[in-house]
């Protein structure tokens, strides 16, 4: 248990101090809040430490990284209040009347395993993407036109409005590149929709394209009809709502 509660204190101190790195740093240039940056900010406070821990002591020392940075959300919002002060009312309070501040509180704790498939997307648009990219001639991406952070410049944002903003700001980011890099391979390689309807309605929302793929009761030639009309080699190979297909 001494142990444990040692690996906690040696990785909170860490959090705190690569905390107050992040913040210098961001005086200096905003850079820090826009990818490829901010992945490395993101890495600082969130896989790093566990694999630390795992260095110090195992599994035992991941938990203790994992109960650091538990602690290190509410030492942040402790801090961050003390010093900015806290506005008359809050998002969080604004949610407490709608859910009961108990249960609204562990909502927002119950987000935070979400980080882990996050990584993953994240790890995938920067090691699996660009190769598939390359190699199907695919729209690439100014990455930090996507995944970067802005919540902070939003007046009244203090403590764990402005943290849970934060984590928002990041995965909403993510999960829209991702999803736009999935439209050029989905319509790219199969323009067919679904037989299910249901299914296509749905899809719709992220895949644009569905109205436009080959009927689900044709067969392959109408699909490679579909697929010559909107690729000829010409340009890259980018789904068929992409800005690059807007007429000038």
């Amino acid at each position: 248990m001494i142990i444990f509660l040692l690996h906690t204190a040696y990785i909170l101190a860490g959090l705190f101090v690569a905390g107050i790195a992040c913040r210098l740093a961001f005086s200096v240039s905003e850079k820090i809040v826009r990818a490829p940056f901010l992945d490395l900010v993101i890495s600082i406070f969130t896989w790093i430490p566990w694999a630390f821990g795992y260095f110090l002591n195992g599994w035992i020392g991941t938990l203790s990284a994992l109960f650091s940075q538990f602690l290190g959300i509410y030492v942040f919002c402790f801090l961050d209040r003390a010093i900015r002060g806290k506005p008359a009312d809050t998002l969080t309070a604004a949610q407490g009347r709608v859910l009961g501040s108990l249960r609204n509180h562990l909502a927002l704790l119950a987000t935070t395993p979400a980080t882990v498939a996050f990584l993953t997307v994240r790890l995938t648009e920067l090691i699996f993407y660009p190769p598939v990219a390359w190699l199907a001639k695919l729209p690439t991406y100014k990455n930090s036109d996507w995944v970067n952070l802005s919540r902070h410049k939003y007046q009244g944002l203090t403590g764990p409005d402005l943290l849970w903003c934060w984590y928002c700001d990041w995965m909403t980011g993510v999960w829209a590149l991702g999803s736009e890099m999935l439209r050029n391979i989905e319509s790219f390689w199969c323009p067919i929709r679904f037989r299910d309807e249901a299914k296509n309605r749905n899809a719709g929302t992220d895949f644009p394209d569905v109205e436009k793929w080959a009927p689900a009761d044709a067969g392959v030639e109408e699909a490679i009809k579909v697929f010559e009309e909107y690729y000829d080699g010409k340009r890259k190979n980018s789904w068929f709502g992409h800005p690059d297909r807007r007429e000038p």
